[in-house]
């Protein structure tokens, strides 16, 4: 096993009191967005912030830091994707 990949995850502000319960138990099965990593490569999370509520203020920022915390990869996590309702500004955040 090599040295694990590093992964930030951003939150809708919404559910910003939100443990990541279904976030982490799809990356641990490989789930989701997740699926995209084999199951033999160790993932570590090195980050986990909330948008900063709409139009997503946070989301400017928090990118740079989880690179600064080691995130190799930056996942948006399912209540900003799929929530109700969905976040409007998914695409730009995306970008």
């Amino acid at each position: 096993m090599g040295n694990p990949m590093k992964i930030g995850i951003i939150i809708c502000d919404r559910y910003r009191s939100c443990a990541g319960g279904k976030c982490f138990r799809s990356m641990r099965n490989r789930e989701g967005a997740f699926d995209i990593y084999p199951k033999d490569e160790p993932l570590e999370i090195v980050g986990y912030t909330s948008c900063g509520g709409c139009p997503g203020g946070n989301v400017e920022y928090a990118p740079d830091e989880l690179v600064k915390n080691g995130a190799q990869a930056i996942h948006l996590a399912t209540g900003l994707v799929v929530g109700y309702p969905p976040c409007p500004r998914i695409r730009q955040f995306k970008e």
